[in-house]
């Protein structure tokens, strides 16, 4: 149902912001009588100058912060530091040669600055800088609502939160850990589905079937691309934006109106910010830019940043510490680097997110998809069900508090969509269980070299992306080139050879490939090498090999027995018993696709504790089948859940239900599909679905 119409509300200063403002100028006067007490090339006659030259400095800031907020754009972010720097001194002393009464040297005075904006940030971010409120007051007052030709028609903001599996959401909204999704749900005005993901079970092939409606092409998160002869790897940004080339028909999720925001790909959107597939692009980077030398500038911002950061870095060391104390198990080792990649991602990554949606909100754009990555981050290293794993998910309920708040303040009325792209299992990695990884054990079994990639990755992303998105102009550019070089580095010579097996990982899913443009059949590599297919089959780390024969017949291996994945015969024990009543079909539907690996290797699955063995050093991880990693979460309006099938199975089918939301919303109007779906039958047909990429087993 669209909203009724409404004008863009008009800017008022309330009570509390002149509560704010005076508290603010009376911390600026206290921290100014501190530094006249410690300078001695620093002297006020009166605290009525003191008072003067704080209100005077307050104003002079207000016009210069946005004229730096500029110059940091067209410069380069990365001098916003060096430029606020230099230039609060300049207002100060400017302030304080206006006001009779005041001696200071520009020594002083710069000294005077710094002791006044540190005991400023320190005392407001005490009181109310650090709340999530008094950032989004920041956010609303950044910029005012405005008038929009169609504001009957609904705006849709989709969340993204990476990597959360249902049942460990419906266990924090039981547990009372996440407030505001448990009073959206107990309230009876939403609804928590659960939807199934397809294989592969990664943010590469549900994000480009949530926003682009299909899932071919991506068999992994990296994988051997036969048609460019070597490794693609989805979060790298020329990788990104080649995948989503090939998807694309100009007509995805976000193309009317839409914006992208810290996602792998665009969704057709007119704007992309933060985005992999369109990172060093001229759209965007800009805004993005504007975004957060907006945020850095601004005491609230600073602070949050700032605090956050450094908090974020100090928690995981000692929580990693903890896990080591306490012999917790599963675990991986910790590392300093993944300690600044999470404080990246749970702090200012998420603020930043919030800040570009609440910017979209008010300009009134239709809809905006973005995605959070905290839970998914720590959880990869920490374990699903782990603290610091559910306090990340807390912070990313306080997070959608904030949207609540800020989309009564838009012009247009938003409804809030929330969903997880795939889940995780948990579990000790297959290398540290059996003291060797799959590239060796496969090397072993050919007794041959193999060209291994299996490093965990995905957590550089992000930082990708800011570097790239951010980086790519002027002065920060350049600095930041070097960085951005090491990082492509790290994806260079992955091509293998025609003489060596390339062996992939993707969490629990293994990927083999003999280099070259023809799919090889399982009897080819028998014939090749005999001992590779059995001896997979009888490693306890390995739950099933997947491949398709010499007639193109996709087969499941196990330990005692074989899987027909098309008609469902099983001779002897069924491998993916245990597995889910949905792993033939989806399982099917992956083998046959003409980009699959020679051999999918899916690791072993604990009946009794779900756990899996991933190919990464990862503690939680998704890739394959087994646990808790298919298990997606949609949280959305009843109104609109009503409209949806009982079952979803497939990042393309929730295209189709996200659309039927966009037209329920009043936008979309007369394009696309119905939101039926349609699924393959049992006996193994395709239905002519966009999804399934033409013609499924060709080879």
């Amino acid at each position: 149902m669209a909203s009724e119409a409404r004008s863009a509300p008009r800017a008022r200063i309330t009570a509390a912001d002149l509560g704010r403002l005076l508290f603010g100028w009376l911390v600026s006067t206290l921290t100014l009588a501190l530094a006249d007490a410690l300078e001695s090339d620093f002297a006020a006659d009166s605290v009525w100058s003191l008072l003067a030259v704080s209100a005077i400095s307050g104003v002079i800031g207000l016009v210069v912060r946005p004229i730096l907020v500029e110059v940091t754009v067209r410069v380069g972010w990365l001098l916003v530091v060096p430029v606020a720097f230099v230039s609060q001194a300049v207002v100060m002393h400017a302030a304080m040669m206006t006001v009779p009464g005041i001696t200071a040297t520009f020594q002083a005075a710069f000294v005077a600055s710094w002791i006044s904006a540190a005991g400023g940030t320190l005392v407001a971010y005490a009181v109310s800088a650090g709340t999530d409120e008094s950032l989004t007051t920041a956010l609303a007052r950044r910029s005012r609502a405005v008038a929009i030709p169609d504001p009957e028609v609904d705006g849709v903001v989709i969340v993204q939160l990476d990597g959360v599996p249902f049942p460990v959401l419906r266990w924090a909204v039981q547990a009372g850990g996440l407030p505001t999704i448990r009073r959206w749900v107990t309230s009876g005005d939403y609804r928590l589905r659960e939807w199934t993901a397809q294989l592969p079970c990664t943010t590469p092939a549900s994000q480009l079937g949530i926003l682009h409606g299909t899932v071919a092409g991506v068999p992994g998160f990296r994988w051997y691309d036969r048609e460019l002869g070597r490794v693609l790897v989805a979060n790298h940004p020329a990788d990104a934006r080649i995948i989503e080339e090939r998807a694309s028909n100009g007509e995805g999720l976000l193309c009317e109106d839409g914006v992208s925001i810290s996602n792998l790909f665009s969704g057709d959107a007119p704007n992309a910010l933060l985005t992999m597939s369109t990172a060093s692009q001229s759209r965007g980077s800009r805004q993005t830019k504007r975004a957060l030398a907006w945020f850095m500038l601004t005491p609230t911002g600073f602070a949050r940043s700032l605090t956050r950061t450094v908090g974020e870095v100090v928690k995981e060391r000692w929580q990693a510490r903890r896990q080591k104390r306490l012999r917790l198990e599963p675990r991986v080792p910790r590392s300093w680097t993944f300690a600044l990649l999470r404080a990246v991602t749970n702090a200012l990554l998420r603020d930043l997110n919030t800040a570009l949606i609440a910017e979209e909100m008010l300009r009134g754009t239709k809809v905006i998809y973005a995605d959070y990555v905290d839970y998914d981050e720590i959880a990869h290293h920490a374990g699903i069900f782990r603290h610091e794993s559910l306090a990340s998910l807390e912070g990313l309920d306080r997070m959608l508090a904030q949207l609540e708040l800020l989309a009564a303040q838009a012009s247009r009325g938003y409804r809030i969509v929330v969903l997880s792209d795939h889940g995780q299992s948990q579990g000790q990695p297959f290398a540290d269980r059996y003291g060797t990884d799959l590239s060796a054990v496969c090397a072993q079994l050919i007794v041959e070299d193999v060209h291994a990639y299996q490093s965990d990755e995905e957590g550089w992303g992000r930082a990708r992306t800011l570097v790239q998105d951010m980086g790519d102009e002027g002065v920060s550019g350049r600095l930041a080139a070097p960085a951005q070089e090491r990082l492509d580095r790290e994806l260079q010579d992955t091509a293998g050879s025609p003489d060596h097996l390339v062996v992939l990982g993707s969490g629990n899913l293994g990927l083999l490939y003999v280099p070259g443009d023809v799919r090889v059949s399982t009897d080819g590599l028998a014939r090749r090498w005999p001992g590779l297919l059995p001896g997979l089959c009888q490693h306890p780390g390995v739950g099933f090999v997947a491949g398709i024969d010499d007639e193109g017949v996709a087969w499941a291996y196990g330990r005692h027995g074989r899987c027909n994945l098309v008609t469902g015969a099983v001779a002897g024990d069924d491998p993916l018993q245990g597995f889910g009543e949905h792993a033939r079909r989806v399982l099917a539907r992956t083998v046959l696709r003409p980009e699959a690996p020679d051999l999918y290797v899916n690791s072993s699955l604990d009946p009794d504790t779900l756990e899996v063995a991933a190919f990464e050093e990862l503690v939680g991880a998704h890739g394959g089948l087994g646990g808790w990693q298919d298990r997606g979460v949609l949280l959305a309006p009843c109104d609109l859940v009503e409209s949806a099938p009982e079952r979803i199975e497939g990042a393309d089918e929730l295209h189709q239900v996200l659309l039927g939301f966009l037209r329920l919303s009043g936008q979309r109007r007369g394009s696309g599909a119905a939101v039926g779906v349609q699924r393959p039958g049992p006996a193994g047909h395709q239905p002519d679905h966009p999804a399934l990429g033409g013609q499924v087993g060709d080879r």
